[in-house]
């Protein structure tokens, strides 16, 4: 049997599986706790597809007849021709089932023309999994078709990734957009109106740029200026830690590692306090200062200054996370090579290497810049009279006068700055070929950095890490008084209150904080390997694979993380709390939304990690009779460990540490810890919430600790080859 009607043959076999046995509709209960197999005599909601077709709904009923079409193309040989009708059935079973899912709501049309054309309908609920396993039939349908049509030399595996992608990010990235633009262009009763997006996109206070004469600029130029800066300090404090823990002999300096990486792991708020704290204007760096030199500081830390200094601790990691790879892949031989030449190491640092961290540098800068864009907690506890698109945002929303326009077009704004970025990123890139690793032996290693840039780099990072340690150091202080800032009396009362178990009725978890605890860490440790998985597969078709429309492909992968987080709420709730897909109020809405809002860190990481390794090692791969899938699992991923580490770090930790979007998405049952900690805050508990943010800390460290040992190190050259191998007969010796 033809390797093509194998895999057909399972997939139809899914499909008829998810219309004949699952249930076609939403389970309130949820499909996962299997309660609904009880329910099947009483509850025609859990009843599958073919029979909801007996029911009444007979818009399932073309579903029926593209399955039984898919059976009968089934028996047809592979050919170009039988491609080209499987890939046109999977789209047109595509646009059916949204079609139908959009314009039957829970009361019957969504639409009031399509009533009185077709007259009254019953209504259905949200898509469950029955018709979710159709509508991912339907996607390998368009894969497979393609396949046998010899798109992309035929490589089914490519096709499939790429068709299964575009589906999730239409789904859960333009789709919510979607449904939040179009509310924006409606007044209260759900007409059509373009006056609020005309009286906002004109509004003074978003565009003045007073700032020029001395007064303020409107809060786009200064949401602008601080994400220049902020991605700029963060761009080169990584690069710094990068430098100073790659190519240098420092002692400890393996202990930055984890250090730079504390900031990232910090829940919301605690920075900005742990700040105002240190250099408000009472707090105890200021009045020292005044007592020494008689300098008022005053209210400096209050406004984009105290943002950006938040802002560089929080995102420094980030920047750090995608360079270290990057400056670890360049190849020695390179710069040995110039130096044979007789090039010095200043030289051969500005011509050799810093050329090839380009890519990069370029995406770390983007990353930041983005970031900054969207950062929520950072400018609330900071920003005073300096507010920021990302603020202006939520209290358009939340605010005594919801105004759902005014919202709109600053998230409008706000992705067009972010695009921009984006694109010079690529034009400044350009073509330029930046391999590194070629698959060729290479045992020497990086030369040290020059003496003129050492010392002045190993001196920012001292300072920057000792500033590190002072504020972290005060965290974890305010976890021990009774009230931070007034009454320093030690006491355990903070610890005890979150964290108590009891043992009198058997044990039992006693604390307030418990419930978010495990929830967090449950769905944080399910996030966090699938962000990776798709944020890595997403850089290895952007680099590796030629196909049409591939820009605007990664232009949609990217789109995520140039909004902020309170948009990205706002429009899950807008989008996902009606029928076609209903996900409010349950894990998997949280679990989506970390998934696609911290995938393009691992895209980003992925495809900077790639630019160095040499298209010949796939190729060698390939022509050894490898597929496409072989040699991503054996070839290319072993290469991508750092970019690996990076997103399984970065989105475990903002799974954790994320508020902007999970404040609207928690629900009694399933509540974060960020939006248990902002509770916290908001009640004066800082004592608690300054403890409960410490144990996260704790707990993260050794969650990262974990994943870096689970993916290992990439072993590039000889050196490393022999050390590992050095390592592994002491092993056995000890063990002997």
């Amino acid at each position: 049997m033809a390797i093509e009607n194998r895999r057909l043959n399972g997939v139809i076999l899914f499909g008829l599986l998810g219309f004949c046995i699952l249930p076609w509709f939403h389970i309130r209960s949820g499909f996962f706790r299997g309660q609904w197999i009880g329910d099947l005599a009483t509850d025609d909601r859990t009843w599958p597809g073919v029979i909801q077709v007996f029911l009444g709904h007979w818009q399932i009923l073309p579903v029926a007849v593209a399955l039984a079409i898919a059976v009968f193309l089934r028996q047809a040989a592979p050919s170009p021709k039988r491609g080209k009708y499987l890939a046109w059935l999977g789209a047109l079973g595509i646009l059916w089932l949204v079609t139908q899912g959009l314009t039957i709501g829970l009361r019957g049309w969504s639409l009031g023309f399509l009533e009185l054309a077709l007259g009254d309908h019953g209504g259905q609920s949200a898509f469950g999994a029955g018709a979710i396993s159709v509508l991912i039939v339907f996607t390998c349908f368009i894969a497979f078709g393609l396949a046998e049509g010899g798109a992309l030399k035929g490589d089914a595996m490519v096709l499939t990734a790429i068709s299964a992608l575009i589906l999730l990010v239409v789904t859960f990235i333009f789709y919510p957009l979607l449904s939040m633009f179009v509310g924006s262009f409606q007044d209260f009763r759900g007409n059509f109106s373009s006056a609020g997006f005309v009286r906002n996109i004109q509004d003074p206070a978003i565009w003045r740029l007073d700032c020029l004469t001395g007064g303020r600029c409107g809060i786009a130029w200064q949401t602008v200026i601080l994400a220049l800066s902020t991605a700029t300090s963060t761009t080169l404090l990584g690069l710094a830690f990068a430098l100073v823990l790659t190519r240098t002999s420092l002692p400890f300096r393996k202990a930055l590692r984890i250090l730079s990486i504390l900031p990232i792991i910090t829940p919301p708020f605690v920075i900005g306090l742990a700040l105002i704290l240190m250099l408000g204007r009472t707090g105890f760096v200021t009045e020292a200062i005044a007592a020494i030199t008689g300098v008022e500081l005053g209210r400096w830390i209050y406004g984009l200054p105290g943002i950006w200094v938040a802002q560089t601790l929080s995102f420094t990691p980030i920047a750090f996370l995608v360079l270290v790879g990057v400056v670890e892949g360049i190849s020695p031989s390179l710069e040995e090579a110039s130096q044979t030449m007789r090039a010095g190491r200043w030289r051969t640092f500005r011509k050799v290497s810093l050329p090839l961290m380009a890519p990069g540098l370029a995406n770390a800068f983007l990353i930041g810049f983005i970031e900054s864009m969207a950062d929520f907690g950072n400018p609330l506890v900071l920003g005073g009279n300096g507010g920021v698109l990302s603020t202006e945002i939520f209290f358009a929303v939340v605010g005594a006068q919801s105004d759902p326009s005014r919202a709109a077009v600053l998230a409008i704004i706000l992705l067009c700055f972010t695009l921009t970025a984006f694109f010079m990123q690529r034009v400044w890139l350009g073509k330029r070929n930046f391999a590194t690793v070629t698959g060729k032996a290479d045992g020497g290693r990086n030369i040290p950095m020059p003496k003129a840039l050492a010392i002045p780099v190993c001196s920012v990072v001292a300072i920057w890490s000792l500033f590190t340690l002072a504020v972290y150091g005060l965290i974890l202080f305010g976890g021990f008084v009774k009230v931070w800032g007034l009454d320093h009396t030690l006491t355990l009362s903070h610890y005890a209150t979150a964290f108590s178990v009891s043992f009198s009725e058997g044990f039992a978890f006693t604390g307030v904080a418990w419930d978010s605890f495990w929830t967090t860490m449950g769905i944080a440790l399910i996030a966090a390997p699938l962000t990776a998985a798709v944020g890595i597969l997403a850089a290895w078709l952007i680099v590796r694979q030629d196909f049409p429309g591939k820009s605007a492909f990664e232009f949609g992968l990217m789109m995520s993380f140039a909004i902020p987080g309170t948009v990205i709420g706002i429009s899950y709730i807008l989008a996902f709390n009606l029928p076609p897909v209903q996900m409010t109020g349950t894990a998997l809405i949280l679990i989506f939304c970390f998934v696609f809002r911290n995938m393009p860190v691992g895209v980003r990481g992925g495809i900077a990690a790639m630019a160095q390794l040499d298209k010949n090692l796939d190729e060698a791969s390939l022509t050894l009779g490898a597929n496409s899938g072989r040699t991503l699992r054996k070839v290319i991923l072993p290469l991508l460990r750092p970019a690996v580490t990076a997103a399984l770090v970065y989105s475990f930790v903002r799974a954790i540490t994320s508020v902007s979007a999970v404040i609207f998405l928690v629900s009694a049952k399933y509540n974060m810890a960020t939006s248990y900690i902002v509770g916290l805050v908001e009640n004066g508990e800082f004592g608690v919430a300054i403890a409960y943010s410490s144990v996260l800390i704790v707990v993260m460290v050794c969650v990262i600790v974990v994943f870096q040992l689970l993916v290992g190190e990439r072993r590039l050259r000889r050196a490393d080859v022999s050390t590992a191998s050095k390592s592994k007969r002491k092993t056995r010796k000890v063990a002997a």
